[in-house]
C-alpha cells in the first residue's frame, strides 16, 4: 500500500505504476513518457476520489463531465488544466483508473450559473436525480471537466486519511518531478 502523503515520492511511483500499466496502449504510453524524472512535470497529477455510482459512469463512459462544488476555493478550482492527468480512487477504497481533462469550466456561482450548469451538464454529468443537486445548493464554487482517455488500471491501494475529495499530487512543471 503506497502511501500518498509524501507527494514527490508517490507521483514517482504513480507515475512508474502508471508507465509500466500502459505501455501498450498508444495514447497513455505516450501521454506518460512526457513525465520525465529530471525535467519539469509537463502537466499536474490530481488523485480524485469518487462514489458509487457516479466512478463506475466515469469507467463505462457514461460520466463524461467530472464536477467537484465546495463553499470555499478548493482543489480541483482553480487548480485544474487542460491535459491534466487525474487518478480514480474509490472512496474508501484503491485507485482503479485514470482520465485526462479536456476542458474545464470555472464558476462562482449564482443564479444564472446554476441554470446553465443544469441546462448544459445534467446529462454528462449523470446528475438527472434531483438529491445531486440538493446537496449541493449550498456551494458557492463549482469546477466541471470534460473528461477523455478514461482507463480502468489493476487496483492500486494508497492510504488515504483525510476527508478531501481532490488532492493535486503534483503540480505542472514542479521542479523535480522525482525524489530520484
Amino acid at each position: 500500500m503506497e502511501d500518498f502523503r509524501s507527494l514527490g515520492n508517490f507521483s514517482s511511483f504513480i507515475i512508474d505504476y502508471l508507465q509500466s500499466e500502459f505501455r501498450e496502449d498508444a495514447f497513455w504510453n505516450s501521454y506518460l513518457q512526457e513525465f520525465n524524472p529530471v525535467e519539469p512535470a509537463p502537466y499536474a497529477v490530481h488523485l480524485a476520489i469518487f462514489i458509487e455510482p457516479y466512478l463506475q459512469f466515469i469507467l463505462d463512459g457514461k460520466k463524461t463531465v467530472e464536477s467537484r462544488f465546495s463553499s470555499n476555493r478548493c482543489a480541483p478550482y482553480e487548480q485544474v488544466n487542460k491535459g491534466d492527468l487525474v487518478l480514480l480512487k474509490k472512496s474508501g477504497g484503491p485507485i482503479v483508473g485514470i482520465c485526462q481533462v479536456s476542458t474545464i469550466w470555472s464558476y462562482l456561482l449564482d443564479s444564472e450559473s446554476w441554470r446553465e450548469i443544469r441546462t448544459q451538464f445534467t446529462e454528462a454529468l449523470c446528475a438527472e436525480d434531483p438529491e445531486f443537486w440538493a446537496s449541493r445548493q449550498k456551494a458557492s464554487f463549482a469546477t466541471l471537466m470534460k473528461i477523455r482517455h478514461v482507463r480502468t488500471t489493476k487496483p492500486l491501494d494508497v492510504k488515504k486519511r483525510d476527508r478531501r475529495g481532490w488532492v493535486v499530487i503534483k503540480r505542472a512543471s514542479e521542479i523535480p518531478f522525482s525524489n530520484k
